[in-house]
C-alpha cells in the first residue's frame, strides 16, 4: 500500500465588507464595464480596519477542522501560504497555531504568491507520504488589499481579501489514480521573471513595505504558457487525457486565463470552478477558496478527480492533481 494526503475537511472566509467596481469607479478612473470585460470581475471583499491575516486564517482554519471532525489537539502540522504576513516575523502561521490552541507539531508560513497554496499542499502531502504526520492543516489567506496601490486602476480593482483551508489526514491506496487523495503536486519557479510581479518595496529595502507592481500584458503572457505546460506535465504523468478531469479549479486572476486553460482541456465551463466575478484574485486563498464552496454546494463530490493550477509572481507556478 501506498501512503496518501486525503483532503478530510474544507473551511472559507471571506471578510464582511463588499466593494463593488461601480463602487472603485468613484475612487479611480474606471468603470464597471472596463474591468467586467478585461478581468471577469464584479466585485471583491475587503478587510475591515483592524481585520489582519490571522483573523482570517483562523476563521477558516476552524472552519475546515469542523468540517471534518476534528479539533487543533489532532494536527500535527499547520502550513500558511500567504505574502500578506500580519508581521515581518514571527510566521503568521504560529499566531493563528496559537490561537488554534494546537499545543504540539510545527506551523509555519509559505511565500510563493498566487501559487502558494499549491506550495503548502505539496509541502503537506510530502510530510504525511513520508509519514513525518498523520494530519496537517493547510491554508491560504490573504490581505492583498493593504499592498495594492489605490491610484493604479490597473492593479487595484484585480484583488481581494479571504482565506480558504483544507485539512488533510494520512491514508493509503494503491499507487493508482484510482486512490482517493493527492496523487501529484508538480512547482515550478523563474527568478528571471522576477520584476513582471512584485511589490516596490519589503522589510530589507529602504522603501517600506511597498506596494503591487505589475507588467500587465507579460503576466499574462506568462499565466497562460505557463499553465498550459504544468496541466500538460500533469496529464502526462498519470497517463490521463484532458477528458479524464472531473473539475478544474484555477486560480481566479483573470477570467479569459480561465476560460483559455478550460478550452485547453476540452473542459466544459460548467467544470470550471470559477469565483473571481465575486472574489476577485485573493492570491494563495483563491484556490483553496474556490475548491471548498465548489465541496459545500454539492458540484464536486467524493471520489472525482480535481486538478488545481495557479501562477503567481516569482514567477512561480504549479498544479495539483486531487481525488476527493
Amino acid at each position: 500500500m501506498v501512503a496518501r494526503s486525503i483532503i478530510v475537511g474544507c473551511g472559507t472566509c471571506l471578510p464582511a465588507r463588499v466593494v463593488t467596481n461601480h463602487d472603485l469607479a468613484r475612487e479611480v478612473e474606471t468603470t464597471d464595464e472596463w474591468i467586467v470585460e478585461r478581468t471577469g470581475i464584479r466585485e471583491r471583499r475587503i478587510a475591515a480596519p483592524g481585520e489582519t491575516t490571522s483573523d482570517l486564517a483562523l476563521a477558516a482554519g476552524r472552519a475546515a477542522l469542523d468540517d471534518a471532525g476534528m479539533t487543533a489537539h489532532d494536527v500535527d502540522f499547520l502550513i500558511l501560504a500567504t505574502t500578506t504576513p500580519d508581521d515581518t516575523f514571527p510566521a503568521t502561521a504560529a499566531k493563528v497555531q496559537g490561537r488554534l490552541g494546537m499545543t504540539r507539531g510545527a506551523a509555519f508560513d509559505v511565500q510563493a504568491v498566487c501559487t502558494g497554496f499549491i506550495y503548502a499542499l505539496a509541502i503537506a502531502d510530502n510530510f504525511l507520504r513520508a509519514g513525518q504526520a498523520r494530519t496537517a492543516l493547510v491554508i491560504g489567506a490573504e490581505t492583498f488589499s493593504r499592498i495594492v496601490d489605490w491610484s493604479d486602476r490597473a492593479t487595484c480593482v484585480l484583488f481581494g481579501d479571504g482565506a480558504g483551508a483544507v485539512m488533510l489526514a494520512r491514508g493509503e491506496g494503491k499507487g493508482t489514480v484510482a486512490d482517493r487523495g493527492v496523487l501529484s503536486t508538480h512547482l515550478h519557479s523563474d527568478g528571471s521573471q522576477y520584476d513582471i510581479l512584485r511589490t516596490d518595496g519589503g522589510p530589507s529595502s529602504t522603501r517600506g513595505t511597498g506596494l503591487v507592481r505589475m507588467a500587465g500584458r507579460e503576466v499574462f503572457r506568462q499565466a497562460v504558457q505557463r499553465q498550459a505546460e504544468v496541466v500538460d506535465e500533469v496529464l502526462a504523468c498519470h497517463g490521463l487525457a484532458a477528458s479524464d478531469i472531473d473539475w478544474l479549479v484555477p486560480h481566479q486572476a483573470n477570467r479569459r486565463i480561465i476560460e483559455a486553460t478550460g478550452r485547453k482541456l476540452g473542459l466544459p465551463a460548467e467544470k470550471v470552478v470559477v469565483t473571481i466575478e465575486r472574489h476577485a484574485n485573493t492570491s494563495a486563498a483563491s484556490i483553496p477558496l474556490a475548491l471548498c464552496e465548489a465541496v459545500a454546494d454539492g458540484r464536486i463530490r467524493r471520489g472525482q478527480l480535481v486538478l488545481v493550477e495557479a501562477m503567481g509572481g516569482g514567477i512561480t507556478w504549479g498544479a495539483g492533481l486531487v481525488r476527493m
